[in-house]
């Protein structure tokens, strides 16, 4: 009751939104992606499903994270219940948004392992909660390590990295979803 019925996600508006505020064209970021414009503009039209693979090399092409770009795909509700069982998978692995469509505030969980070699940079603050196992965040030039219950709050332009350090560790990130980059990878 109240649940957001399940639809297959189309990412396709979602994509071509983010292109058009960037003001880039379908060519700009075939240069960028690697992918060629007529799959890009299947995708744009919900005639073609990327692969997890691909809607990463679009969303780093349009500085932006495969999850936002999946938390964008749905239509925004008023009132959302997410719940953990029966979620579509994300395709970064064992991460989930933990809110549909297009809204101010922006919450992902991700569980196990992270990329640390991903370089994040919000505009605006985030704030990471572990809610089981440990973290190491790079930061500023710092390395801070979080436990389950520790937060850490990141000022907006701060660039970051982090990686899970206990297994099946639970991380919720919440931002401010305005806009958020994913930085190209980069040696730890």
């Amino acid at each position: 009751m109240g649940d957001h019925k399940e639809q297959p996600l189309r990412v396709g508006a979602a994509v071509r939104r983010r292109r058009r505020a960037l003001q880039l064209t379908l060519a700009v970021v075939a240069e960028r992606s690697g992918l060629s414009v007529p799959f890009l503009s299947q995708i744009e039209n919900d005639r073609a499903r990327p692969s997890t693979s691909s809607l990463e090399k679009v969303a780093d092409a349009l500085r932006t994270t495969a999850v936002e770009l999946l938390a964008a795909a749905d239509p925004a509700c008023s009132v959302d219940v997410v719940r953990a069982e029966g979620a579509e998978p994300s395709p970064v692995p064992r991460a989930r948004s933990l809110v549909r469509g297009h809204h101010q505030m922006h919450a992902s969980e991700f569980t196990g392992d992270h990329d640390a070699g991903r370089e994040f940079q919000y505009r605006n603050d985030q704030l990471m909660y572990v809610a089981d196992g440990a973290v190491e965040i790079e930061a500023e030039g710092r390395a801070y390590r979080l436990g389950r219950g520790d937060t850490l709050y990141l000022t907006g332009g701060v660039r970051h990295r982090w990686r899970a350090t206990v297994p099946e560790t639970r991380v919720l990130v919440v931002a401010v979803a305005e806009h958020i980059e994913a930085l190209h990878d980069r040696q730890r």
